[in-house]
């Protein structure tokens, strides 16, 4: 470990705060993300009193704040000062990042103040008020706003003290571990990596598996799922991404199955070999990107036809999202110019001009078993491939994982 100057970073507990007997192990398996996320950054992650810390060089900065931009539980996050427990210490470091903000551009500000050692001889509310006033003294051109400021200027009273100006909101929810596995049915399109990182927010690990139909989708197809999975990973902390080769099975529906089905009997033979690979890896739950009426098949009778052929609860995330709330976070987490690229998967390709609106789940099943697909998916199944994206950095592709 690097034993000059250090970067300190406070870092603010999201929800897990409010969790009450079981807090330790949200609290750990956080530490544990964090420490995952910034390995190879000479960081390390300390916790006192509801507040984690990371410690770097200098020269990794920028790479441990890029990082902790992706770590689902953090609150918020600021680069923080740290000096001796005396009023005049605390006051020349507010003033020296007062200065700062004034450099930057701010010309009104406001103090707050914590004081977990209740042995500092302020109180908060002293602490702001005296703090400001050394403020105003040193920085003339700074005036005080405490409703609507320019940036707030933080001071923490711990084991050291703490002086910081601008927290970095974090993405907020649960630690990623905490909630069990989902298996998320990942297209190439916008919404289902916005369904999985929203499942990430709860704090749910994610595996994934993608339907493709080579040579009718391109490898383009395929390397733009990879790396979907792979920017999705990033925050998840690595996914593993199941390809399944469901060409002779999409044939077979193509080529037997009345037209207007043809996009229910695909989700719902995919759906088959989802709950098989979940129920062989004891994931809990599937997870889709379906929203309510968006297209034919996400209507209420068709999304029952689609799940009828897995007793595992599935997850949408999205059922009741506007696509422009869909779109606006996809853009914020990084996938949608990668789901935008024209690439065409499998589903766009064997779609019905006419397709059925609302399907009767008894004549879907009907017609489904009459397809007579066992032995098509029980090859499409051992055809599987398995590659690691995200974090950590693995690559290859391994037959039957």
């Amino acid at each position: 470990m690097n034993d000059g100057p250090m970067n300190i970073y406070l870092i603010k507990l999201g929800e897990l705060t409010l969790k009450g007997g079981n807090r330790e192990e949200f609290e750990f398996q956080l530490r544990k993300n964090i420490q995952a996320q910034l390995k190879g950054n000479s960081a390390v992650v300390t916790m006192t009193n509801g507040r984690f810390f990371a410690r770097c060089p200098p020269e990794k900065g920028l790479a441990v704040e890029e990082a902790l931009s992706r770590v689902i539980g953090l609150a918020g996050w600021a680069k923080a000062r740290s000096c001796d427990k005396t009023i005049e210490a605390v006051f020349a470091v507010c003033v020296l990042e007062a200065q700062e903000m004034y450099a930057a551009g701010a010309r009104t500000f406001k103090i707050e103040a914590r004081r977990a050692d209740k042995t500092f001889p302020l109180d908060s509310y002293g602490i702001m008020r005296e703090a400001g006033g050394a403020v105003l003294d040193a920085v003339p051109g700074l005036t005080v706003d405490v409703r609507h400021p320019d940036n707030t200027i933080e001071v923490e009273i711990r084991e050291n003290a703490y002086v910081y100006g601008y927290t970095h909101r974090g993405l907020r929810g649960l630690p990623v571990g905490v909630s069990g596995r989902g298996l998320l049915l990942l297209s190439g399109g916008i919404d289902s990596p916005v369904a999985g990182f929203k499942l990430a927010t709860r704090g749910m690990r994610l595996a994934a598996i993608h339907f493709h139909a080579y040579p009718y989708t391109s490898k383009e197809a395929r390397d733009k799922v990879v790396a979907l999975a792979g920017l999705l990973g990033r925050y998840s902390l690595g996914i593993k991404l199941i390809m399944i080769p469901f060409t002779k099975v999409q044939l077979r529906i193509k080529e037997k199955a009345p037209e207007a089905w043809t996009t229910i009997l695909l989700r719902m033979a995919m759906m088959e070999i989802a709950d098989r690979y979940a129920r062989n890896k004891k994931i809990r739950c599937l997870i889709t990107g379906e929203s309510l009426g968006q297209v034919a098949s996400q209507t209420i009778e068709n999304m029952a036809c689609t799940e009828s052929r897995t007793r595992l609860p599935v997850l949408r995330p999205l059922v009741g999202t506007d696509k422009i709330d869909t779109v606006d976070l996809a853009k914020a987490i990084g996938t949608y110019e990668t789901s935008i690229l024209p690439h065409a998967d499998c589903c766009v390709l064997f779609s019905p001009k006419h397709p059925v609106l609302k399907g009767d789940l008894r004549e879907a099943t009907a017609i489904y078993e009459s397809l007579d697909l066992r032995d098509l998916l029980e090859e499409a199944y051992m055809g599987r491939e398995s590659e690691n994206c995200g974090y950590p950095p693995e690559s290859g592709r391994k037959r039957g994982s």
